[in-house]
């Protein structure tokens, strides 16, 4: 009887030791740790969501100038165009293949500026995409803040 007595002593304290050490489940330190952790989160993301916004603006930027780009070289190309048929007609071919060289040059550096701008346009699109989906999961994690706060202060209540 003594030896069973002293051994269930044994296990109570044991057992008490163990419950001791083990944190609790609604430990307020952990759970302001938590929340302090989340907080950092919702400030990350703004930082992200901030330089998606300047990238956004950047790529705009780079699609308006090729847009110029492109008016610039069209002009050209007219230019270049009535200048050859002007050539043709007064009879001097070698003028009209230099013309016709730069209409060519001025082509390809049409095609470039196409390519750029549609580029840029893919880009612009992809960037508004992130910064939507951005703003979507910042305003989940900023509820989430609010309802772990909102349990936090239940949990001091209830002790």
């Amino acid at each position: 009887m003594r030896r069973s007595l002293l051994t269930l002593t044994l296990v109570l304290l044991a057992s008490m030791f163990t419950l001791a050490q083990a944190p609790a489940t609604g430990d307020v330190p952990a759970d302001r740790q938590d929340l302090r952790q989340d907080r950092r989160d919702v400030r990350k993301d703004q930082r992200d969501i901030n330089h998606d916004r300047r990238d956004l603006n950047h790529d705009r930027a780079d699609r308006n100038q090729d847009q110029r780009d492109i008016n610039h070289d069209r002009r050209d190309i007219n230019k270049d165009r009535v200048e050859r048929k002007q050539d043709l007609k007064n009879g001097n071919t070698v003028a009209a293949r230099a013309e016709q060289r730069d209409i060519n040059h001025d082509k390809r550096d049409l095609n470039h500026d196409r390519v750029d701008r549609n580029r840029d346009q893919r880009d612009i699109n992809h960037d508004k995409r992130d910064l939507h989906h951005d703003r979507a999961d910042r305003h989940q994690d900023r509820k989430d803040i609010r309802h772990d706060k909102r349990d936090l202060h239940r949990d001091r209540k209830g002790r």
